[in-house]
């Protein structure tokens, strides 16, 4: 009898797993894409005919080695509640599903920065229950390897859901509801302190020549592990001490603290690829509006490098997706004393070197001491100016003035922009922020002046100039704007 009852338990275990299931982020309260074809996957027992049926369509495949996959055509968008069923040898029904515009929310700690944390918290809580605004969280892990699925699940936003959801999201998120009049789905898909290099997958990474070093150094890290852990092991208690000098002596002079030793983190699960292969290869191919973007600060000191791994990285994305055109949406690297102006640099850059994506600039709304600034709110507006005039092609203006040209007359130097707007601004009171130089070594303080759609910058120490900085510094003082009220980007004339 005892053999008996084990096998009829694994017959129903067998049979369970051979049960139709849809990905994770085909379930209850998911938003869909409009006008473009939509994927619905999942798992079923192999040779298992599946069918899919919503909004008067009816779609059929046959699963193949465990895995199937349908396509919807292009669905108008819906803000009524509807139901999808998948049938195969079971039946699943998903239920308050609607149809409109989905972004994912991508990047490092400024991206996860909850709303709960944001500048006028409790306002914005009580305000955000809207049950066209939808919202999933992927679980922030690694993996060493690409993953299939993940263990998340859509919810509608309310003041308890997005208390710890993405303050730039759900501003982004409000904001793009507000202009397109659709539901709107948000995939939260950030970790705090991560570099570039983890969101790529290993085969972008190797393919560009600029970028290999990464792999093989983390192959050199896999292989120095262990020594370096029992090492740190042996060192902890001598560096702990060295840490807590270090601490006090910070406090006195008024300083930040420095960092807490730790223990080297475990390669396998930490390294490159590793955020892509755990939370941005699982959510392929889900039908996306475009992306949002907010990550630089872990790269800040190889500000160099980030000119080609974060153009790399948007490549690596619409690749996957197979949207070469797919926008991408990112955040410049706000003021703030350990994020030296190359970074920022770096991210101008690529923005005019990546066609159908726009960078959002927040010099004005940095903190100096916070790597989080708290006001995250016009934020996730600039974000949503960009949406609608790069994704859905509205003509407004998205961005604060671009440096574009100069020209030497005398002792004068004239720059000219793109994204005027209409004229320039100096908000606030004298234009401000600007350096010149004679040698494009030494730099001094400039007197600068808006005539037109121009800067005219000028220093009497400087008779015959050469270059030109704006808010060159990790924490510039500036505001050049234009009439959209929007701030221009720091830049420098000299750049290599």
């Amino acid at each position: 009898m005892k053999r008996i009852f084990i096998v009829g338990l694994f017959f129903v275990s067998a049979t369970a797993w051979a049960a139709v299931k849809p990905h994770a982020l085909i379930s209850d309260n998911m938003v869909l894409q409009q006008g473009m074809a939509v994927p619905i996957w999942g798992t079923a027992n192999d040779g298992e005919q599946v069918t899919v049926k919503f909004a008067g369509q009816t779609v059929t495949t046959t699963a193949q080695a465990g895995r199937w996959m349908v396509r919807l055509s292009p669905l108008p968008a819906n803000a009524t509640p509807q139901t999808m069923t998948i049938t195969g040898e079971n039946t699943v029904t998903i239920n308050n599903v609607l149809v409109g515009e989905v972004w994912l929310c991508g990047g490092q700690s400024n991206m996860a920065f909850g709303l709960g944390n944001a500048a006028d918290a409790a306002v914005h809580l009580a305000g955000a229950n809207d049950p066209l605004l939808r919202l999933i969280t992927i679980p922030r892990t690694g993996k060493a390897e690409p993953q299939q699925d993940v263990e998340a699940k859509w919810l509608p936003c309310t003041s308890a859901n997005v208390a710890g959801f993405s303050a730039v999201g759900y501003f982004f998120g409000r904001d793009l509801r507000r202009a397109r009049g659709v539901p709107v789905g948000l995939i939260n898909a950030n970790v705090g302190g991560t570099a570039a290099e983890r969101w790529l997958s290993r085969e972008a990474l190797a393919a560009e020549p600029a970028l290999k070093h990464i792999l093989d150094e983390h192959a050199r890290a896999l292989t120095n592990y262990a020594a370096a852990r029992e090492q740190f092991k042996k060192d902890e208690p001598q560096l702990l001490a060295q840490w807590q000098v270090a601490v006090k002596k910070a406090k006195a002079e008024g300083k930040p603290a420095p960092k807490q030793p730790v223990a080297p983190k475990n390669p396998v699960t930490n390294g490159p690829a590793t955020l892509y292969n755990a939370m941005i290869a699982p959510l392929q191919p889900f039908a996306l509006a475009g992306v949002i973007w907010y990550q630089g600060e872990s790269n800040a000191r190889r500000a160099q490098e980030y000119q080609t791994l974060f153009p790399a990285l948007i490549h690596c994305w619409r690749a996957a997706w197979n949207r070469p055109e797919l926008p991408f949406l990112f955040v410049q690297i706000a003021p703030h004393h350990s994020q030296p102006p190359e970074i920022r640099e770096a991210q101008l850059l690529s923005w005019k070197k990546v066609p159908h994506t726009a960078m959002v600039v927040i010099t004005d709304y940095g903190d100096a001491g916070n790597i989080h600034p708290k006001q995250k709110e016009p934020v996730g507006a600039r974000l949503a100016l960009a949406a609608r005039a790069i994704a859905y092609g509205e003509k407004i203006e998205y961005s604060g003035p671009v440096y574009e040209s100069f020209k030497v007359d005398g002792h004068n130097v004239i720059l000219s922009f793109s994204h005027v707007d209409g004229g320039l601004v100096a908000k606030g009171g004298a234009l401000k922020g600007f350096t010149i130089s004679g040698d494009g070594t030494n730099f001094v303080p400039a007197v600068a002046q808006i005539v037109g759609e121009t800067v005219v910058v000028s220093s009497p120490e400087v008779a015959k100039p050469v270059a030109v900085r704006y808010g060159w510094a990790n924490v510039p003082d500036v505001n050049l704007f234009n009439k959209a009220d929007l701030p221009a980007s720091p830049f420098r004339t000299d750049a290599p």
